[in-house]
């Protein structure tokens, strides 16, 4: 198993991608590719204790930056996430991850891995732990405006992740609405929803926001827009709440009347959020982005992980880790499979 690794991708690189790396080859014993300026890399790997540990340097002379614009990855032929895609492409290795700009490494997806013949759209999708189970929510930001057959092929594609790299057998498809009812959601979710009912997939009906996080369906879809907005509104409510709760157990009164005057109410369930305190940290923490390591691209010919700019080691080595799963699953050949098999199936249903 052999893991290209775009080491001058995000914030902290290459430090934090060269010691995420080295834990993972440790951890996972696979080998780690490291892409990037060598000397650098070279330097960083100095710092580590690497007997035994498989992590060739592949050197790139070119970086794309966090800020740069996607049109970066025609112009640096040689830029690290560049070279790195390049290996996949030439099967020298087995998946890409990199911390680096996701509009960037979605365009050189695009431009050097390509669309599995048959994807209308690749996706970004996330995993949601809602313990002690998850659910994976895709699109989460490459499209915002879709059309039904975009949603179709999200949920074949996010329920071959789902069995495949989570081991969920048959898994549960919802799609997220304004209502349960089959006639509610805006014209996009009404006229996707016939479409995803005959799919074959196990389809359980429109998902409301409220039950999002109650485990409802193993595998949620949506366009990119309201994606986006799900998980960072998820974010930031977790993270309001882990606060209230140690202001509940540690703050002044001044602290709990301002809590009031924000959330009116709250105040009388702050003695339970003070002994729910440490769940909350934990449950904080599960929904991080570290935990998670990074979001698959699904529907590119190639396994690829887009991990978050801040990415630290600890992030590093989890999207390493992801990337690896899905690539021993054998996940692109599975969606490769179900976008052909639902293909003959339209034809068939055209033509008779």
């Amino acid at each position: 198993m052999r893991i290209a690794l775009d080491a001058m991708g995000g914030d902290h690189a290459p430090a934090a991608a060269v010691a995420g790396a080295v834990q993972a080859a440790r951890a996972y014993g696979i080998e780690v590719i490291l892409v990037g300026a060598e000397d650098r890399l070279r330097a960083e790997l100095a710092h580590h204790d690497t007997r035994g540990l498989s992590l060739p340097i592949v050197h790139a002379s070119q970086v794309v930056e966090m800020a740069e614009h996607t049109m970066a990855v025609k112009q640096k032929k040689d830029a690290s996430m560049v070279v790195a895609m390049r290996l996949v492409r030439e099967g020298r290795a087995d998946a890409f991850a990199s911390a680096g700009n996701s509009g960037a490494i979605m365009a050189a997806a695009l431009f050097i891995l390509g669309r599995i013949p048959g994807v209308l759209r690749p996706a970004i999708a996330t995993y949601f732990p809602m313990p002690p189970h998850f659910s994976l929510l895709l699109d989460i930001g490459a499209n915002a405006d879709c059309k039904p057959d975009y949603l179709l092929q999200f949920a074949l594609m996010g329920a071959a992740y789902a069995e495949k790299v989570y081991g969920i057998a048959n898994p549960r498809v919802g799609i997220i609405s304004n209502g349960e009812e089959p006639d509610k959601g805006s014209t996009l979710v009404r006229e996707a929803f016939p479409l995803l009912a005959a799919s074959g997939l196990n389809f359980i009906g429109n998902v409301e926001g409220k039950d999002i996080h109650r485990h409802t369906a193993d595998v949620i879809v949506t366009d990119g827009f309201t994606g986006n907005v799900v998980v960072k509104l998820t974010e930031g409510v977790v993270s309001f709440i882990a606060r209230a709760a140690a202001q509940a157990a540690t703050g002044s009164w001044r602290d709990r009347v301002g809590l009031l005057l924000m959330v009116p109410g709250l105040l009388l369930a702050l003695p339970g959020l003070a002994v729910l305190a440490p769940t909350l940290w934990r449950l904080r923490r599960q929904l991080s982005w570290r935990e998670i390591g990074g979001a698959p691209l699904l529907g590119v010919d190639g396994v690829v992980v887009i991990g978050h700019g801040r990415s630290d080691p600890y992030a590093i080595r989890h999207m390493i880790r992801q990337a690896m799963v899905a690539a021993q699953q054998g996940l692109v050949t599975t969606i490769r499979e179900q976008i052909a098999r639902t293909s003959h199936a339209q034809i068939g249903e055209e033509q008779g």
